[in-house]
Order: structure tokens, then sequence, then C-alpha cells
């Protein structure tokens, strides 16, 4: 998220001090993300069955039918949003301990020499992005980085891995 003015509300802490401010900032991240639809990327990734590990809160995977591990969590249902500043991993803030890293860590380590680990429109600067390419790259899987328009080159990607 390249929102500064979001981001430094996105902590544990502030949370916990701005209840009724940090609240509001879930509802504008849920309103900007309401009526979003999962693209041919999401799409083709349930199709072909890949297994997902997301740092995205917007639940799109899920929708186009992956069972993602969503690392940061997910928003707040409707009926939470008022208590949204108490909620741990709907989403994961700055300062919590995010429950999911374990287990991408597990599934990434379970890659074995010739597997692929795809890696779609993520960050180099993320901690838990570096870290799981290194891994998947100490287990000798080969690493296809898709960063460029996602939405249309995955499931060339894909159809062409298919073809291998």
């Amino acid at each position: 998220m390249e929102r500064p003015d979001i981001r430094e509300k996105l902590f544990r802490d502030y949370a916990n001090t701005h209840h009724e401010e940090y609240n509001e900032v879930v509802k504008q991240l849920k309103a900007n993300m309401n009526g979003a639809k999962p693209n041919d990327a999401h799409i083709a990734l349930a199709q072909y069955k890949i297994p997902v590990i997301t740092m995205n809160i917007d639940g799109l995977h899920k929708q186009a039918g992956s069972d993602a591990l969503e690392l940061h969590g997910g928003l707040p249902e409707d009926d939470e949003m008022d208590i949204a500043w108490s909620l741990y991993n709907k989403p994961v803030l700055y300062g919590d301990p995010a429950p999911n890293y374990a287990k991408a860590y597990e599934m990434v380590y379970d890659l074995k020499p010739g597997d692929i680990f795809l890696v779609i429109g993520c960050s180099f600067h993320t901690a838990i992005a570096v870290d799981l390419r290194e891994v998947a790259r100490s287990r000798g899987a080969r690493i296809i980085e898709i960063q460029e328009d996602a939405a249309h080159n995955v499931r060339k990607i894909l159809e062409n891995i298919k073809k291998e």
C-alpha cells in the first residue's frame, strides 16, 4: 500500500488509542474494496488449483475459489466494524503477531527441487516476501516472478508451465 496517510494508522498502538479514528480508516479501506471482483489472475490460480499465499486483505483469491493463506488476514465483517480496533487478524496490524507466517514458511519449506514458486505482484521490500523467496530458492524450487500486468500474464504463464 502506497498510502502513507493510511499506513501510519495501521499500527496496533494507534488502533488501541484512537478507536474511532481507526474504525473510520478500516471503514474507508472496506469501502474502497467494496465491489472489487477477482481478475483473471485470481481466477486462473483458482482454476489451476495453485496454492496461494497472499499479503492482500481484499479476499479476492477466496472469492475466485482459491483456498488462500492470507498472511495479513482480512477485513472485519460489517457487524464488526464498530469494534474493528479490537480485532486481531482483521487485518494484521503493524505490531500484531501474524499467525499465518509460520504456515507460509511450512508451505514453502515443503517445496522440492523442480517445484515452481510463483511470485506475483509482490514487493522486494517486504521481509516475509523476501524470506519466502529465499526459502523456495534454498529448497531448489524454480522461482517465476510476475510483476507486470499480472491480470493478463498469470494465465499465459500457467498455460506455458502446463505445456512443459
